[in-house]
């Protein structure tokens, strides 16, 4: 297990392919507060559920200032396919090898209908324009966890 990121830590910087191939970097975020969130695998419910919440809350984040990034370990024809089949609005990145899932604590061990697997633990950052961490949630629940994040946020 990676150890989880706490608030006030900085962010650590990742360089990722979006589902086009372009690289997507952290740092392009600088100044402005991001939401990174990394999610087990496209097109599953839980992850479809999460994604299209976030679609369907981006303006209203943006709209706050804040900009939402997705991670997941898929390979870049997955988040295309699935970006394209839920018209997702934001950016999803491919992180292959799981590095980056690893530097920010979202890689580890959990259980799934008894077994326990290594993987993407559903897992949520905020992270200020001055690439600290405001705040870092690990096993998040898919369902109602963009709600709370607004609510969170005061937004």
């Amino acid at each position: 297990m990676s150890p989880q990121l706490t608030p006030g830590a900085p962010a650590p910087n990742f360089s990722l392919p979006d589902a086009s191939g372009k690289p997507v970097s952290l740092a392009d975020y600088a100044g402005r507060q991001v939401v990174v969130y990394f999610y087990p695998k496209a097109a599953t419910p839980g992850c479809t559920t999460e994604a299209c919440d976030f679609r369907d809350n981006l303006a209203a984040l943006q709209g706050g200032g804040i900009e939402v990034i997705g991670i997941s370990t898929d390979p870049q024809e997955d988040i295309a396919a699935f970006a394209k089949d839920f018209e997702l609005n934001f950016p999803l990145l491919s992180d292959l090898d799981h590095t980056t899932a690893q530097a920010w604590g979202a890689w580890g061990e959990k259980k799934i209908n008894g077994t326990t697997l290594i993987g993407t633990l559903r897992s949520t950052m905020v992270v200020n324009g001055d690439g600290t961490v405001e705040s870092a949630e690990y096993n998040v629940n898919a369902e109602g966890h963009v709600a709370r994040l607004r609510t969170k946020l005061g937004l």
